[in-house]
C-alpha cells in the first residue's frame, strides 16, 4: 500500500512531498508509483503520536489493574492519534502496584501498542508529591523495583525518582541500567539534581511541575536538566504551564523537549467527580484537581494530539512540536529503533492530519484504525 501526494514528515524533521510504501512496516519512501494508494493531497503525514506519560482516560486508569480497562484505553488512544503509549501508574502500595504490573503484562492491545510501563511513583518526595498519595510514598528501593519489574514481565520502561531522598543515587546507578530514570516530584537543589543525572538519570518528569522553580540563584532541576542534556517532558494543556513557559522550554531544550498528556481517567469524559490513585478528584471546565479544597492540579484531561495543537498555537514551530510527540519520546524510553519516525524498517505507525492539525486517519502497523470499534 502507498500513501501519496501528502506532505510527509521525514526523519530529518522536515516536511517533504514524498510518497511512502508500507505493509506492517515501512518499506520505501520516495517518488513512488502504484495503483492502490491513500491520497493525502493537502494533508500532513506524520509519525504516530507517542504518549509516554498517561494515567488514563474514558473512566479507566492504568493503576486499576484491569485488563479490560487497558484494552479500552489502547482503543481510546488510537482513535486520538496515539499509536504507542506507556501505562503510567501512581504512588500505590506494593500489592496494588503488583496487580497493575500483572494487568499490563497480560493484556493485549486493541489499538495503540503498549511500549512499557511508566512507574511515576512511589519513589518521590513528600513535599513535592502533588496528587500522589502520601501514605504510599517509599524511599528509593532497588529490591522493590526488581519485584515490580518481575511482576510486569520486564515491561517497566521509565521510573521517576526524587533526587534528594536518601538512597536515590544508588538506586539510579542500578536501575538506569535496566530502564530510563527520570527526576521529578522532587525538592532537589541544582547540585543534588546534577549528581542524580551524573549517576544515570536522563529524563525529567513534567518539567516545572512537582519541583522547585527556575530561580536565578537556585536553578534546581530545570537548570540541572539544561546542563546535563537531559530530556524534559511538559504538560501542554494551558493550565499546568503558561504558554510563555512552553516557548521558553522549547528554546532551552530544543531537541530534548517532550510533549505528554499526563491524562487522567476523566479525559474524554464530562465534568464531574473521579479518582486518581485512590484519591478523589474533580474536573471542572476541563481542569482536574484534588477534591480536598487545596486546588492542587492532578494531571490533565487532554490528549497528545491536543498537546500538539496547543504547542503550535502557543508559538512552537510545527516541526518541533511533532518531534516532541514522536521521535523524542521514543528515544527517551529506548524504542527509537522501531517507532517514532517515518523511516524504512520501522513500524508503519502514522497519522494523517489536515492543515489545521485535525485528525483524518490513524494507521498502526499498517492497519487503519476504525473508530466504530470503541465501546
Amino acid at each position: 500500500m502507498l500513501v501519496k501526494n501528502g506532505m510527509l514528515f521525514t526523519d530529518q524533521g522536515l516536511f517533504s512531498r514524498l510518497d511512502m510504501e508500507f505493509g506492517n512496516r515501512i518499506t520505501a519512501i520516495g517518488n513512488l508509483e502504484g495503483d492502490s494508494f491513500i491520497d493525502a493531497e493537502g494533508k500532513y503525514v506524520i509519525p504516530g503520536l507517542i504518549d509516554i506519560h498517561t494515567h488514563g482516560a474514558v473512566n479507566e486508569d492504568a493503576s486499576d489493574g484491569k485488563i479490560e480497562g487497558l484494552e479500552r484505553l489502547s482503543q481510546y488512544y488510537a482513535y486520538n492519534g496515539v499509536t504507542s503509549w506507556c501505562p503510567t501508574v501512581m504512588t500505590l502500595g506494593e500489592m496494588e502496584l503488583v496487580h497493575a504490573m500483572h494487568a499490563v503484562r497480560d493484556f493485549r492491545s486493541k489499538g495503540a501498542r503498549c511500549i512499557g510501563i511508566n512507574l511515576e511513583g512511589p519513589f518521590l518526595s513528600y513535599d513535592k508529591r502533588g496528587a500522589q498519595a502520601a501514605e504510599n510514598l517509599h524511599k528509593p528501593d532497588v529490591d522493590l523495583f526488581y519485584r515490580l519489574q518481575e511482576a510486569s514481565g520486564n515491561r517497566i520502561a521509565l521510573v521517576t525518582v526524587a533526587a534528594e531522598v536518601a538512597g536515590a543515587l544508588d538506586f539510579i546507578r542500578d536501575v538506569s541500567k535496566i530502564c530510563t530514570v527520570s527526576l521529578g516530584h522532587s525538592s532537589a537543589a541544582y547540585e543534588e539534581a546534577m549528581a542524580a543525572y551524573a549517576a544515570g538519570a536522563t529524563h525529567t518528569t513534567h518539567l516545572f511541575n512537582g519541583m522547585e522553580g527556575l530561580h536565578h540563584r537556585r536553578p534546581a532541576i530545570p537548570g540541572a536538566a539544561f546542563d546535563a542534556d537531559a530530556t524534559v517532558e511538559l504538560i501542554c494543556d494551558g493550565l499546568h504551564l503558561h504558554p510563555a513557559v512552553i516557548r521558553m522550554a522549547h528554546s532551552l531544550y530544543p531537541m530534548r523537549f517532550v510533549l505528554i498528556s499526563d491524562s487522567l481517567r476523566c479525559a474524554g469524559m464530562e465534568d464531574g467527580h473521579y479518582t486518581l490513585g485512590g484519591q478523589p478528584i474533580v474536573m471542572k471546565n476541563g481542569m482536574a484537581t484534588l477534591d480536598n479544597g487545596t486546588g492542587t492540579l492532578a494531571g490533565s484531561s487532554i490528549s497528545i494530539l491536543k498537546a500538539l495543537q496547543n504547542a503550535v498555537s502557543f508559538g512552537v514551530p510545527i516541526e518541533a512540536a511533532i518531534l516532541a510527540a514522536t521521535i523524542t519520546p521514543a528515544r527517551v524510553i529506548r524504542r527509537a529503533d522501531d517507532i517514532g519516525s517515518l523511516s524504512i524498517g520501522k513500524y508503519a505507525d502514522f497519522v494523517i492530519l489536515d492543515k489545521d492539525l485535525n485528525l483524518e486517519a490513524v494507521y498502526i502497523g499498517g492497519n487503519k484504525i476504525e473508530r466504530a470499534l470503541l465501546n
